[in-house]
């Protein structure tokens, strides 16, 4: 089967769990014989992928397209332009997004393929296009949609608009929870008949990537000290619920004032965060890393007591298996796809702050809880 598969994202130029996704299940449908030729919106070296062809949609003239490596995959709003003769020009998301469903339709007039794959609004557009145009079969992935972006409300009316037709005019939707079936049928009207849910896997080789060491050596050392890391891997957003978490963060310090709270990620929330630690007298238990891969990425993992997802809206969420396969255990909330997986793992409704420190505490203040 040839497949076009429509991302925003693949590793290692990736801001979240959108782009691992997408690199697994092209690499393991490739091992059943899939002809994959996936489209980026940008330019970029991929040397880990020769399982399928990566074909960067370049606007007619330019010859390389930038991203803005300011934010995330959702939330970065600008791309870069190199033409051949020499120009240098910024492109805004609509204009780029545009001209990324020019370069798709192209590709589907005179290519063959049997199906459409799309990740998201950010390439719904073009898969409504295509199949428009062509009448190719429409697969709709759905890691998150803009009412879980908003944090459970209606958030941006153009992207909801773009996810409403997109998700009537699919043969087929693939949810990666049944969290996030449930938000398609209530919030956009889809039967759920139509709807696949298709759980995310985790890179059972992770753990083998772990080398000796840990790049937070100010934490080790303040371990060494008697202190506990709760640790938060991912974007800074409102979705994420980091605010509640900081907040509960306080509370905890009141009750453990030697428990320090690792915070990885960026995000349009990043300031902010700075600026409630700082409110709420607890800045200097607070770490922020921005974005990291690798090993600083993977050592947060390690060095943590306690991860802690505290997502409004999670339609999936990877990073609790990431932590768990890297030695840390975890507390999450409810109102994520994770909760339907985990079992033997700690949970709580992201509202309730308290509930939240009194689970972190636990964890601090018992190590057989964590063991357990």
């Amino acid at each position: 089967m040839k497949i076009l598969m429509l991302g925003w994202e693949l590793p290692p130029h990736y801001t979240g769990g959108m782009g691992l996704v997408c690199y697994q299940l092209c690499k393991h449908l490739a091992q059943t014989g899939a002809d994959i030729e996936f489209v980026l919106p940008f330019t970029a070296d991929f040397p880990d992928i020769n399982f399928m062809k990566i074909n960067p949609a370049l606007p007619l003239g330019v010859d390389q397209v930038l991203r803005d490596e300011g934010g995330s995959t959702y939330d970065s709003q600008y791309f870069t332009y190199l033409s051949k003769d020499g120009t240098v020009r910024g492109a805004h998301m609509n204009e780029h997004q545009q001209n990324y469903a020019d370069y798709v339709l192209k590709l589907v007039l005179y290519g063959t393929y049997d199906v459409i794959h799309v990740h998201d609004w950010l390439t719904l557009r073009a898969g409504i296009v295509a199949k428009q145009a062509t009448g190719l079969p429409l697969i709709a992935h759905i890691h998150a949609t803009e009412y879980d972006r908003a944090g459970g409300k209606a958030g941006n009316p153009l992207i909801h608009e773009i996810e409403y037709t997109g998700l009537h005019l699919a043969d087929r939707i693939v949810a990666v929870s049944e969290f996030t079936k449930r938000v398609i049928v209530e919030n956009y009207g889809i039967p759920a008949d139509k709807i696949d849910v298709v759980h995310n896997g985790i890179d059972v080789e992770l753990a083998s990537h772990v080398d000796g060491g840990n790049a937070y050596n100010y934490l080790v050392s303040m371990k060494q000290s008697g202190y506990k890391v709760v640790t938060n891997v991912g974007r800074i957003t409102m979705q994420k619920g980091l605010t509640n978490l900081l907040r509960a963060a306080q509370k905890v310090i009141e009750r453990e004032p030697k428990t320090l709270f690792l915070i990885v990620g960026t995000g349009d929330q990043y300031h902010e965060l700075i600026a409630l630690a700082a409110e709420l007298g607890i800045g200097r238990n607070v770490i922020m890393t921005g974005f990291q891969t690798g090993k600083p990425w993977r050592d947060a993992f390690k060095v943590a007591d306690l991860f802690v997802m505290p997502s409004v809206s999670e339609p999936f969420g990877l990073t609790p298996f990431e932590a768990l396969q890297l030695g840390a255990p975890v507390l999450i909330t409810k109102q994520s796809g994770a909760s339907e997986v985990l079992k033997n793992c700690l949970k709580v409704d992201f509202w309730d702050i308290d509930e939240m420190a009194n689970q972190i505490c636990a964890v601090v203040q018992n190590h057989g809880l964590a063991s357990t």
